[in-house]
């Protein structure tokens, strides 16, 4: 379904990534791991043009992009079929909750109006907020407003979605009812990237993990066998540390 290779990216003088490689197949939920400044962040948004890699090749799809060289009509021909959830939710302030889930469908996917809003409505009951469709941002916990980014980024249809450390923003309260939101869709087949501190989901949810440190994937594998039996010395010392 999406296969990338040989990701490179500089800052600078800051080689951030230094060749990254991914493969993920229809309902794979891969985790993205590794400590502070490995990479992770910037790998997944090179993947989805956020930022612009120096090198790389992505298939999508059975289409091939050069993705230090794609085009504005081809990026948008990528985001069509993905969606991404960032760290503190990107929410209009100004907007309800149903606003904001629709206001993407009506003015850049041309669907109109009520068939958005009917689009809106079972995307916000989905993540258990059908009760809060006309409330503001302000008006929601942190854990809502990122169920409510989540809504957004389903009620595209996309065949893939990104998370960026989706719960690091929220307090720890919080951080249980967007990992349960994340576990049903993982049940119902969505494919997932996600970019996480969070062990247990990454064990217990995750079909595929990849571990990366200064830049490279250190180490990847099944989920499975990734927690119960790492084959690298630096993987088994990172698992200690986030005592897994």
């Amino acid at each position: 379904m999406l296969k990338i290779r040989d990701v490179k990216k500089n800052f600078g003088d800051l080689q951030v990534l230094k060749g990254v490689d991914l493969n993920v197949d229809k309902g794979d939920v891969v985790a993205i791991l590794g400590p502070s400044g490995s990479g992770k962040t910037t790998f997944l948004r090179c993947i989805n043009f956020l930022e612009t890699a120096d090198s790389g090749t992505m298939v999508f799809d059975g289409e091939t992009y050069n993705m230090s060289r794609v085009s504005k009509k081809e990026i948008g021909r990528i985001r069509r079929k993905t969606a991404f959830v960032f760290q503190n939710f990107n929410l209009f302030l100004n907007k309800t909750a149903l606003e904001n889930v629709t206001e993407g469908l009506i003015v850049a996917r041309k669907i109109p109006k009520a068939q958005a809003i009917d689009k809106g409505r079972k995307a916000l009951g989905k993540v258990g907020l059908s009760d809060r469709s006309d409330y503001y941002p302000h008006q929601l916990s942190g854990g809502q407003q990122q169920r409510v980014a989540i809504a957004r980024a389903i009620a595209a249809d996309p065949e893939i979605l990104f998370f960026d450390e989706p719960t690091s923003a929220l307090d720890p309260e919080l951080i249980g009812e967007v990992l349960e939101v994340m576990r049903n869709l993982a049940q119902e087949g969505m494919t997932m990237l996600v970019v996480t501190h969070e062990m247990n989901f990454a064990k217990n949810v995750s079909t595929k993990v990849i571990f990366m440190e200064n830049g490279q994937v250190a180490e990847a594998g099944n989920s499975r066998e990734f927690f119960e039996n790492p084959r690298g010395e630096r993987t088994r010392e990172f698992l200690r540390l986030v005592n897994v």
